[in-house]
């Protein structure tokens, strides 16, 4: 008898209750309540301490407020391993943070400056693989004009989508990083 060739599996997205297997204490579920994964560094860490921020929009405009983001970025000095943190949004409010320190300037392996950012990746409902993108930082101008990945965004209005603001709050450095999941103000995420 021939054997038919299986069919392939429809994809899935992480759907609505991610935080519950990635983040339990947010779901209330008592484990790993001590945890915060998203204040990446200690009083101790070398460099500038910061706070990246944000809000993660749908298609629609709404406010998501059931994603998981990650960050990883090199150390104060532009070295790897560097730092990594991870974070969800409020389930109220859908704001983000990691408090973490600025990394330095990297170097790609031909020797070419990259201008200090992190890597972000976002996992939410809706979403069939995760998205990538990168948070470069607003005070960095003359390092973000001559950064490969940020000159291969041809449009000035898509590079945008990719640098935090600066602001201070309460003497803390914050960077403001709002993410636009679709629409005309769609954040760049790069196909790794």
């Amino acid at each position: 008898m021939p054997v038919e060739p299986l069919k392939e599996t429809p994809s899935q997205t992480a759907g609505p209750y991610v935080h519950i297997g990635t983040w339990p204490s947010a779901a209330g579920l008592p484990i790993r309540t001590q945890e915060k994964p998203n204040v990446m560094v200690g009083a101790g860490a070398r460099g500038e301490r910061i706070r990246i921020e944000g809000l993660i929009y749908d298609g629609a405009g709404s406010i998501v407020t059931d994603a998981m983001l990650e960050l990883w970025h090199a150390d104060a000095d532009g070295k790897f391993p560097g730092h990594f943190g991870r974070t969800i949004t409020d389930l109220k409010t859908g704001e983000w943070f990691f408090e973490t320190v600025k990394p330095g300037a990297t170097k790609l392996g031909d020797g070419r400056p990259e201008a200090p950012f992190g890597t972000i990746v976002i996992f939410a409902r809706g979403i069939n693989i995760h998205l990538q993108t990168r948070v470069y930082f607003s005070d960095e101008e003359k390092a973000n004009a001559a950064d490969p990945a940020l000159k291969a965004v041809a449009e000035p209005k898509l590079q945008k989508t990719l640098i935090a603001a600066r602001t201070s709050r309460n003497g803390q450095t914050v960077y403001r990083f709002d993410i636009r999941l679709q629409g005309d103000d769609e954040t760049v995420f790069f196909d790794i």
